[in-house]
């Protein structure tokens, strides 16, 4: 049982993993991920990649919007303009490690300028404002035949380190894992900062954080920037991952799919992030295979069951936000607390 947490310094306050328990399950997760895709079939290995890209893509979103209170409807449309640069660079013979910055980049420029109205709107019609940005990029994607491929859609070279090509999901596993394992750890340091910390002032009360001394156009712009760079390594990935992409995939309802990740989640939370990603990656897939298990005893099932995963996810997630309204977060922290004050009640 936990009876103390003493903190004997500002740094070790700051400290992400203060703990040698914390750093030997540290330890022992990171022994996972490498064990991982040698150990189960190739199915789970591309869920695993699927689930990297989500996270890596709902960090940024909760930086915008968790974190800096920026509500943001057009976060596909970022993870779009992503891909398609990491896309038209690889084609021309562009090494991936130089076209997933150069992707987050050019996503990070587009967020500034999406983030301008931002000083004078918030709330709805902040939301609205980054829902016109969606509309108007997916048009683009579709209309852009020289870039994007229109509808036809463009195809990713794959990515190849030093001659050795990224061929199949276990390849690009190793990939994925440690750019989003990266990504995450910078996530968290920023808010070790001062600029995380003003963005949270931000969210809490702008105008309280400006009385403070905090530049409410900088700050609003450098968030956007942040999370729409988040974005765009998410969509090089993807391209990578897919090696074929359509404007069909960057559209409203992908945007809407990482809001609720991280409402599922948890607002302003790491921790939250990955739980928001996994179960919105992972009960869809869920749901897959009961359908298919149900097929075995009425084959004429499999049209219903199909028809209704999507309404069965939605209620799942309205019941999740009615009886658990603070996310999957809430849920683990009351585990941990439970843990440590065992076998004593709360």
């Amino acid at each position: 049982m936990r009876i103390g947490d003493f903190r004997e310094s500002y740094e070790h306050d700051q400290s992400i993993w203060s703990t040698p328990v914390q750093r030997a399950w540290l330890a022992l997760l990171a022994g996972a991920l490498v064990i991982f895709p040698f150990s189960v079939n190739d199915y789970l290995v591309s869920v695993a990649c699927l689930l990297g890209i989500h996270v890596i893509a709902t960090t940024g979103l909760n930086i915008m919007t968790g974190y800096t209170g920026l509500i943001s409807l057009g976060h596909a449309a970022f993870m779009g303009v992503g891909c398609y640069t990491a896309a038209y660079l690889a084609q021309r013979g562009v090494p991936f490690f130089v076209t997933l910055p150069l992707a987050g980049a050019m996503a990070a420029v587009l967020g500034l300028l999406v983030g301008l109205p931002s000083l004078r709107i918030k709330g709805l019609y902040l939301a609205v404002a980054t829902l016109a940005t969606q509309f108007i990029l997916v048009y683009v994607f579709r209309e852009w035949d020289s870039v994007t491929g229109g509808v036809r859609g463009v195809n990713v070279p794959n990515a190849s380190l030093f001659g050795f090509e990224l061929l199949n999901d276990q390849r690009m596993y190793f990939l994925i894992v440690p750019v989003a394992v990266l990504l995450l750890v910078a996530a968290r340091n920023l808010f070790r900062t001062r600029v995380g910390r003003a963005f949270i002032a931000i969210r809490d009360k702008d105008i309280s954080a400006e009385v403070l001394g905090i530049n409410l156009l900088r700050y609003k712009l450098a968030a956007f920037a942040i999370g729409s760079f988040y974005a765009g390594v998410a969509g090089a990935l993807l391209g990578y991952f897919y090696r074929a992409m359509t404007p069909e995939y960057f559209t409203l309802t992908l945007s809407i799919f990482y809001l609720a990740a991280i409402i599922v989640g948890g607002l302003g939370s790491l921790l939250g992030t990955i739980l928001g990603a996994v179960f919105m990656t992972l009960v869809p897939e869920l749901l897959r295979a009961a359908a298919t298990i149900a097929t075995r005893w009425s084959p004429g099932a499999t049209e219903i069951l199909s028809s209704m995963q999507q309404v069965v996810f939605g209620l799942l997630i309205i019941a999740f936000l009615v009886f658990e309204p603070h996310g999957l977060l809430e849920v683990w922290r009351r585990v941990r607390r439970f843990f440590h004050l065992w076998p004593f009640r709360a």
